[in-house]
């Protein structure tokens, strides 16, 4: 069976467990989707980060071989050389790239890690890490005129979105993603497309403004709050819109809509470099007062042989002599010393002493090749229940406030996958018990009848 146009629907950071199970029968466009095609849990990248994870999908190498290790990554071995993540990075084809060379005329919207745009044989809008709407964000350029007029002015993220503020953000959240799916729509009517891709990002928002007012296993849930049907509302409200978008498609589209990485409640937060101080292996010049910035303060590199990165997951990186330029570890001890660091991280305990389950991991145990300035080890504070925080001066390792704003949510490793059709015979039924992030593109080129390349990560499910 092939198709000859194919919908993915990029719902970044949607929830196996609500959309498959919780809140399936609130959902019926999804849920249609599901019951006339196959679905299940994929697998996503290590780390689970929306960057890397859409570029792993959409080309089927894994982070290492990407040499992109989160949002921002170091340049080189100095101490803060680092560069955000943009396509101009991507040194591999993407899913568009190889349908384009094959003719196909191709709609890329909103993917993350698309700008600078790039020339595709159809159309692109930028992502969420486009600087401003002040940039060039479209292919062809003159594209984005048409684009500012369809949606009364682009919003090309939400705004703000670690916030206490509650109710702006919903309101934030709901005029960015109209916004943004109204220009699908158009795009959809106006185009002569056969792939046609869009992501939306205010999911993955909503989540981290407001989990803790819908999950009662969350710490800070209270019941009755006046948002928690908020998170359900805005799945409700997206259902919905997704309806529209395969009403202005032929029955016999392949349809795949799909999330990157899923959510979960955030514990709190593992302040990374203070435990690296308290063990010994970052020295500062002078400690803070308040929580700051790891890159904002002095730190002794001649007396540290490790510190970390924040984030959802955490980074460290090792001071080695003769690649660090005051580097303080032997090559000779390196395997040593990271052995001795995975110990250690592994044993971290909550407040009350229970261990929480952490991973440390070596970059070359996770991936094919590592390119690029990888971390030395990659770190899940609590199985990703609780985020690495890189600040110092706050005084613990342990923090209940995340110090880049409000955060209620932490990502999760699985995403969903949903295979099916806008209304004609799907290729496959039922649910799948085994889906990774990138078999993806293998499978949706051996659907669309297209050469499925050697060297993959991945393979075809069909």
């Amino acid at each position: 069976m092939t198709f000859s146009k194919l919908l993915i629907i990029g719902l970044d950071s949607a929830v196996p467990a609500l959309v498959f199970d919780r809140w399936r029968n609130e959902l019926p466009t999804l849920s249609g989707l599901i019951t006339r095609g196959a679905h299940g849990r994929m697998h996503s990248t290590h780390p689970p980060i929306t960057v890397p994870a859409w570029t792993s999908m959409m080309s089927s190498r894994d982070p290492g071989e990407l040499g992109f290790y989160g949002f921002r990554n170091r340049k080189d071995h100095s101490y803060d050389a680092y560069a955000f993540a943009n396509s101009a990075q991507v040194k591999v084809p993407r899913l568009w790239d190889w349908l384009g060379r094959a003719g196909m005329h191709t709609v890329v919207l909103g993917v993350p890690q698309t700008y600078p745009p790039s020339p595709v044989n159809g159309e692109m809008v930028t992502c969420f890490l486009t600087p401003s709407t002040q940039s060039q964000y479209t292919h062809p350029p003159e594209l984005k005129a048409e684009v500012e007029r369809v949606t009364e002015g682009y919003l090309l993220d939400v705004d703000d979105f670690r916030t206490a503020d509650k109710v702006g953000l919903l309101r934030r959240v709901y005029e960015k993603t109209d916004k943004h799916l109204r220009l699908a729509k158009h795009l959809l009517r106006t185009r002569p497309w056969d792939f046609f891709m869009l992501v939306e990002m205010g999911v993955d928002r909503i989540h981290h403004g407001f989990w803790s007012h819908m999950d009662p296993a969350h710490h800070k849930y209270e019941r009755g709050n006046p948002f928690e049907s908020a998170i359900l509302d805005y799945y409700r409200y997206v259902d919905g819109q997704l309806a529209e978008l395969l009403a202005l498609c032929p029955s016999d589209t392949l349809v795949l809509a799909v999330s990157d990485h899923g959510a979960k409640k955030m514990d709190g937060g593992i302040c990374f470099n203070e435990w690296l101080m308290r063990e010994g292996y970052l020295t500062l010049r002078e400690k803070p007062t308040k929580p700051t910035p790891v890159a904002k303060v002095a730190i002794d590199w001649p007396r540290t042989r490790a510190w970390g990165d924040g984030g959802y997951y955490g980074r460290l990186f090792m001071n080695v002599k003769g690649r660090e330029p005051a580097g303080t570890i032997d090559r000779a001890d390196y395997e040593r010393v990271r052995t001795d660091l995975i110990a250690g991280i592994e044993s971290i305990a909550d407040p009350s002493g229970r261990n929480i389950g952490s991973k440390a991991h070596r970059p070359e145990d996770l991936y094919r090749q590592v390119n690029g300035v990888a971390p030395d080890l990659i770190v899940y504070f609590g199985d990703l229940d609780w985020r690495s925080v890189g600040a110092v001066g706050t005084g613990s390792i342990h923090t209940f406030e995340n110090d880049t704003g409000p955060d209620e949510a932490n990502h999760d490793w699985h995403g969903i996958f949903v295979l099916s059709t806008a209304g004609a015979e799907a290729p496959l039924r039922g649910p799948l018990p085994d889906v990774s992030i990138y078999d993806v593109a293998p499978t949706l080129l051996h659907l669309l009848g297209q050469p499925v390349p050697e060297g993959l990560a991945g393979r075809s499910l069909c």
